[in-house]
């Protein structure tokens, strides 16, 4: 009866292929094509949700704009990740509709596809890489030194994801419901 038990239980193993090796389709790369591409969607939601007659609100004097905290994610995937040293053209910041610094922006419009062409330029750098050269190491800012390619794109990935946070509040103070934080979330 035991040999029985065993045998059965073997054959199950075998059937739902435990003890047997799987193959690993799962790269580094795509990992994090995966996470970068899910957070564009995610932040673009919640650019989206806030209505454009509250894009210029801000809690206090001292903090960002709506739209300036989005342009600040804008601008924070294009410089972090050049340091990627790719060879994608970095989208350009058009003078006439934001401050160098001020990061003043003319329409909501303008603001969503200036975060659209952010994450578009990070999508174009790290599908320039293989698993490898992502753990090569390149200078960052010099706030961070030399790291590793993949490093630089989980940095600038927490980063934005520190902004969204604030986001999210200033969604709130205006009686909006974060995407994420609806029914069924993003």
């Amino acid at each position: 009866m035991l040999s029985l038990v065993r045998g059965n239980l073997v054959v199950v193993l075998v059937l739902f292929g435990v003890g047997n090796p799987v193959a690993q389709t799962a790269t580094l790369s795509d990992d994090l094509l995966t996470d970068w591409r899910q957070q564009k969607r995610m932040m673009l939601g919640i650019a989206e949700a806030m209505p454009e007659e509250a894009f210029g609100f801000k809690p206090t004097e001292a903090q960002r704009t709506y739209a300036e905290q989005i342009l600040h994610i804008a601008g924070a995937n294009v410089y972090l990740m050049q340091h990627l040293g790719g060879g994608a053209a970095a989208p350009k910041v058009d003078t006439t509709d934001f401050a160098v610094f001020g990061l003043q922006a003319t329409s909501k419009a303008i603001v969503l596809e200036a975060l659209s062409e952010g994450y578009d330029y990070g999508i174009a750098v790290l599908q320039e890489f293989s698993d490898e050269q992502l753990l090569e190491t390149v200078a960052g800012p010099r706030y961070m030194g030399d790291v590793t390619r993949v490093k630089m794109a989980y940095f600038t990935l927490s980063h934005a994801m520190d902004i969204y946070g604030q986001m999210a509040v200033y969604l709130r103070l205006n009686s909006v419901v974060p995407p994420a934080s609806r029914r069924g979330g993003v």
